[in-house]
C-alpha cells in the first residue's frame, strides 16, 4: 500500500530549502521526492498543486539566491511592467548577483552560479539603484530607472523604447515608476557597452503611450516619410470641452490614429458614443489593428491615402 503523502502546512506557503527542512526533521529526503512536492531549483522544494508562475519561481530563486538583486524582465514585472505582450510566456527568472559599490568606493564580489530556469548576471549596482522588494522582507530590487536602462541595454531598439514608454505611465503599482526627464537625465552618465543605445531609445521615447502596440504604431510612422503626429492628444468641441483624448492625430486635418485592441470589443457602447463625438467635432478616425503591424508597408499607404483624402477635404472647406 503507497504511503500517504507527509503534509507539513508550515512549508506549504512558499518555497523552501530541501535541505533545512530535513535537517529540522520536517521532512526526510523520501518525503521530498514524493507526491506532495514539487522541485523547483535545486535544493528549493513547494508544495505540489501550487502554479509555477514566474512571481513563484522568483520567489524560489531568491530563496536559492538570498544575497540576490531583482534585475531584468524579473524586475520590471515586479513594477507592473508588460514585458510579455498578450500571447507572451514568461521566460527564466533575472537575477544579479551584485558587486555593489558602497559609498566608500569599496566592491564586494559576488559568486557566480548557472542554474536552469534562472539567468543569473553579475555586474556593479550603486546602493542607491536598490529598493526593499515589495511583499519579501530583506530582498532587493532594482528601483524602477536603474531596472528600465539596464534592461534597455539588452532589447532591439524599439522594444527598448516599448519598454521605456511603459515605465512612465502609471501602473498597477504606482501611479508613476519614473519619467522622462529622470531616464534622460541618468542615460546621459552613462558609460560602457550599450550606452549609445541606451541614449539612442530615450531620445525616441515619449513617455505617453497607454500601451506597448501604441509605441510601436508611433514608431513605425515616424520611420515612414509621414509628417510626425502628435501623440495622446486632446479634441475639443466648439465650446472647449473634451471629446476625447486619441492615441495619435495630425489637428490640422482632424486626422486620428487610433490602436484598436482587443480591450475595444468589451466597452462597444462607450467607444460607439466617442466616435459619434468625433465625427460631431469634424475629425476623422484611422483604426490600426494588430494584423496592420504586420504589413507596415501597406499600413503606411493607407495613412497616407487618409492624409491626402484630409487636406482635399480642408481645403475644400476653406474654399467654401
Amino acid at each position: 500500500m503507497p504511503r500517504r503523502p507527509r503534509s507539513v502546512p508550515e512549508l506549504a506557503a512558499a518555497p523552501f530549502r530541501g535541505s533545512a527542512a530535513v535537517a529540522a526533521g520536517l521532512l526526510t529526503k523520501a518525503d521530498l521526492r514524493g507526491p506532495a512536492w514539487q522541485r523547483v531549483f535545486p535544493d528549493v522544494h513547494l508544495a505540489a498543486g501550487v502554479e509555477l508562475t514566474h512571481a513563484v519561481r522568483l520567489t524560489a530563486a531568491l530563496v536559492l539566491f538570498p544575497r540576490a538583486v531583482v534585475a531584468g524582465r524579473s524586475a520590471a514585472r515586479v513594477w507592473g511592467i508588460d514585458v510579455d505582450g498578450p500571447a507572451g510566456v514568461p521566460g527564466d527568472v533575472e537575477i544579479l548577483l551584485p558587486l555593489v559599490i558602497e559609498r566608500s568606493g569599496r566592491r564586494r564580489p559576488a559568486r557566480q552560479q548557472r542554474v536552469p530556469g534562472i539567468r543569473v548576471g553579475r555586474g556593479a549596482v550603486l546602493v542607491r539603484d536598490l529598493v526593499a522588494l515589495p511583499g519579501h522582507p530583506g530582498r532587493l530590487v532594482l528601483r524602477p530607472v536603474a531596472g528600465a536602462l539596464s534592461l534597455a541595454a539588452e532589447l532591439p531598439h524599439v522594444e527598448a523604447v516599448v519598454l521605456l514608454d511603459q515605465y512612465c505611465r502609471p501602473t498597477a503599482v504606482a501611479r508613476r515608476l519614473t519619467d522622462l526627464e529622470e531616464l534622460r537625465a541618468r542615460a546621459a552618465t552613462l558609460t560602457g557597452r550599450g550606452c549609445r543605445l541606451v541614449r539612442a531609445a530615450v531620445a525616441d521615447a515619449d513617455g505617453k503611450a497607454e500601451s506597448p502596440q501604441e509605441t510601436r504604431l508611433r514608431l513605425l510612422v515616424h520611420r515612414g516619410s509621414l509628417p510626425r503626429p502628435v501623440a495622446q492628444w486632446r479634441v475639443l468641441d466648439h465650446r472647449g470641452k473634451e471629446v476625447a483624448r486619441v492615441d495619435l492625430a495630425w489637428p490640422d486635418l482632424r486626422l486620428a490614429l487610433e490602436y484598436d485592441g482587443e480591450g475595444h470589443l468589451t466597452r462597444l457602447g462607450p467607444d460607439r458614443r466617442r466616435m459619434n463625438d468625433l465625427q460631431a467635432a469634424g475629425w476623422r478616425v484611422l483604426f490600426v489593428t494588430a494584423a496592420d503591424l504586420y504589413d507596415p508597408v501597406r499600413l503606411l499607404a493607407r495613412i497616407a491615402e487618409a492624409l491626402a483624402e484630409r487636406r482635399r477635404t480642408v481645403a475644400a472647406l476653406v474654399e467654401c
